[in-house]
């Protein structure tokens, strides 16, 4: 079955649809899912509540994960992101070490015994 990914609503919807007293396996044809699937949003609806039903798929736990691929999607996440690349680069030169290279030929050079100017 191809995934289809359902919004919380949508989720307490089915969910209270079984309180209710409808069969997993009636819901699961319906909603084209399967009856585990169905069965997990159950048991997180009685655990947490609506709030259970709520995907973390996707989600990074690290904000800064992934700087250089994220795509800004205005000119203020824009900013911010240029402004933490910045501070970055700026805790590293305090640190003493430099970045020559990119990707795979990426090098940490000490600045230590060099002029910076």
């Amino acid at each position: 079955m191809k995934k289809k990914i359902r919004t919380p609503e949508e989720k307490e919807q089915i969910v209270k649809r079984f309180l209710d007293g409808e069969p997993v396996t009636k819901l699961a044809n319906e909603m084209e899912t399967d009856r585990r699937v169905i069965y997990d949003w159950i048991n997180k609806y009685r655990e947490e509540g609506k709030k259970g039903l709520k995907s973390n798929t996707g989600k990074h736990k690290n904000p800064n994960a992934g700087l250089h691929l994220k795509r800004p999607k205005n000119k203020i996440e824009e900013l911010e992101l240029e402004l933490m690349k910045k501070e970055i680069e700026i805790a590293r030169l305090k640190k003493g070490y430099m970045v020559k290279g990119v990707g795979a030929e990426k090098e940490f050079v000490t600045t230590f015994d060099k002029n910076t100017k």
